[in-house]
């Protein structure tokens, strides 16, 4: 659990309530095809799967805050799931669940462009996001947002969400994600983040990242990213598989904090991250854990 009273940035616009808000955001990443529970044989029999994630998503939006449920990245490829059915069951599966946003990791491509074009039409009612792709004329140009903003039911905040991802390049074989270049996400965030506080007036910005955590190279991270950015008060992170027990407070270019936070793989955990807002307040963490997925 994280120690309250975290600071971010500050709550853009309130109306005329002078309530607290709060708000809890549930996120996973890499969940990779699995939909059941890990089979017996391994330390992870019976963990994970998707019924037992709906139970624990259903348990918290019956508490009384605003609850966002969000994605960063490789639903795709990992069991028999997706090499029968091409992902179709994983994005009916998180439709049902009610996830609002998704950004795409490198093995989201693994069936092709065109695949994912065809599954996220089909079967899926959340968008999906990445800013930093340049799809040209690929066909995921028809879907693929750079962002979105979602209000709250209950307290009303204007919630700013934007997708960046990986490299492909060496990554994913070439015709699978033909057309598309890639660009730098630092340049691409600031912009971003920029746009979504002073032009959608949003009360928090959220990156939905699958570029990984940290590398001790210079490629670009999720804590690289943070410290060379302003205006996103929060990264969920996708690709390098890391579970973490609390999230990184990093400080960013403006001096407020940039959290960081990733859960794990395999659909074995979800992240929880609950905040409160006040007026003329800076946004606060409240709590910042990592729910185990049991059956």
């Amino acid at each position: 659990m994280a120690s309250a009273g975290v600071a971010l940035g500050s709550v853009t616009s309130w109306g005329r309530s002078f309530e607290e808000k709060r708000l809890t955001i549930l996120h996973t990443n890499d969940t990779h095809s699995r939909l059941d529970p890990f089979p017996s044989g391994n330390d992870l029999a019976g963990k994970g799967g998707i019924l037992a994630r709906q139970a624990l998503i259903e348990s918290v939006r019956k508490e009384p805050q605003d609850v966002l449920l969000l994605d960063s990245g490789d639903i795709f490829q990992g069991t028999p799931y997706f090499n029968f059915f091409k992902g179709e069951p994983e994005l009916i599966a998180m439709t049902k669940l009610g996830y609002q946003a998704a950004t795409i990791g490198n093995h989201d491509f693994d069936g092709g462009s065109e695949n994912l074009l065809t599954q996220w039409q089909k079967h899926a009612s959340f968008p999906l996001l990445n800013a930093n792709y340049d799809f040209g004329k690929n066909p995921l140009a028809n879907i693929v947002q750079p962002y979105t903003v979602l209000k709250t039911s209950r307290s009303r905040l204007k919630i700013g969400i934007f997708g960046v991802g990986i490299e492909l390049n060496g990554l994913v074989p070439d015709p699978l994600w033909a057309g598309i270049t890639y660009r730098d996400p630092v340049a691409i965030a600031n912009n971003i983040s920029r746009k979504l506080l002073q032009e959608e007036r949003c009360d928090f910005v959220i990156c939905l990242s699958h570029l990984g955590y940290k590398y001790d190279s210079g490629k670009i991270c999720d804590t690289k990213l943070a410290e060379q950015t302003s205006g996103i008060d929060l990264i969920l992170g996708g690709h390098t598989h890391t579970f973490m027990k609390a999230p990184d407070k990093i400080k960013n270019k403006s001096g407020h904090y940039t959290l960081v936070n990733q859960a794990g793989w395999g659909g074995l955990a979800i992240g929880r991250l609950d905040f409160s807002f006040l007026p003329f307040q800076e946004v606060s963490l409240r709590n910042g854990e990592t729910l185990d997925i049991k059956s």
